[in-house]
């Protein structure tokens, strides 16, 4: 067995100490090839169907030293009524010591995750999974679900892009997303963070988003000045019908949003027709990028507002505050490095 199994199977070893999940994808620095050997929390987000009953079981199974099971109940139902009302759905366990090393596993609902990948409603688990993880259980197909994501995220990173740009580029844009008004960005961030991801992992990006740049050059949306193989020059056509196509890839929420800004118009399509009146028309390609940039931004500023004041809550004040101090740690050294 080498390096690589021996890895994955100690990744799914962990999924033997808890209870069946239907979900379970690892992310974070542990897929970085410059930190192959290093020692870095392992971080799993876990997709099951009734997070309330997960986490009594998961309590029970391992915290033997609780006085009652109501103790543990109790425990399990404010984690989940935490997440849900407070957060964005998701209770993140962070400092848990197994098997030698360090862990931090994320519980959502398999429908809160499958509706955040297509609606981008708090754009948290969806702009994670626009970047590469690794699928360790799938029971209900999320990776080809997340199509729809990858397939938006490219969209969204081309009206934001210039006419002309690097693959790196497309895939930092991509990587940013997510980030654009996260709280946490800051003052607990790594000002680096994009570029250390999309470089440390910048094959596997390529892997992720190869089917949808070619579909789009299929579309002359896209024009390659390279082999794919290399880092791509890329042109765009910037064009009001290619922005409409962008804009109709965007999750529903997102439009929606957008349509509240700017208001439904009939738009004239390419053939001449005028459409249903539902499609959102903008005058420049710039007003719809800045108009979806908005719309993201404070998505992503309220969603990583509730999600920081839940963690508090629900990992109490010793564990939040450790977690906080490492965050703010790494982005001093990045701020003030030269």
């Amino acid at each position: 067995m080498d390096n690589k199994d021996t890895a994955h199977s100690h990744l799914l070893s962990f999924l033997n100490a808890i209870p069946p999940v239907d979900f379970c994808c690892v992310y974070g620095s542990t897929l970085h090839s410059t930190d192959s050997g290093k020692s870095t929390m392992v971080d799993y987000i876990l997709g099951v169907s009734d997070p309330l009953q997960w986490h009594s079981e998961n309590l029970k199974m391992n915290a033997d030293h609780y006085a009652s099971w109501m103790v543990l109940l109790g425990g399990a139902k404010l984690i989940t009524n935490v997440a849900d009302k407070l957060g964005v759905g998701v209770h993140f366990n962070p400092y848990v010591t197994w098997n030698n090393k360090m862990l931090k596993y994320g519980v959502v609902r398999m429908h809160d995750l499958i509706q955040d990948i297509l609606n981008w409603e708090s754009f948290y688990l969806s702009g994670r999974l626009q970047k590469p993880v690794n699928m360790l259980v799938d029971n209900l197909d999320i990776e080809t679900i997340n199509s729809v994501n990858l397939r938006a995220a490219v969209s969204a990173a081309l009206l934001l892009l210039p006419p002309k740009f690097t693959e790196e580029d497309l895939y930092a844009k991509i990587c940013s997303l997510s980030y654009m008004g996260d709280v946490r960005m800051l003052f607990a961030e790594d000002r680096s963070k994009v570029k250390k991801i999309v470089q440390g992992q910048f094959d596997l990006f390529q892997s992720m988003y190869k089917p949808f740049l070619e579909e789009y050059e299929g579309k002359d949306f896209l024009r390659f000045s390279s082999s794919k193989n290399q880092l791509a020059n890329i042109s765009q056509d910037c064009g009001l019908p290619v922005t409409h196509s962008h804009i109709s890839f965007l999750p529903p929420t997102v439009r929606s949003q957008m349509g509240m800004k700017i208001g439904k118009k009939k738009v004239i399509s390419e053939s001449g027709k005028v459409g249903n009146g539902n499609e959102l028309g903008f005058g420049s390609r710039e007003e719809a990028a800045k108009c979806m940039q908005k719309a993201l931004r404070r998505t992503v500023m309220v969603s990583s507002a509730r999600q920081a004041v839940s963690g508090v809550l629900t990992v109490g004040g010793v564990k939040a505050a450790r977690y906080l101090t490492s965050k703010m740690c790494k982005a001093w050294r990045s701020w003030t490095r030269t």
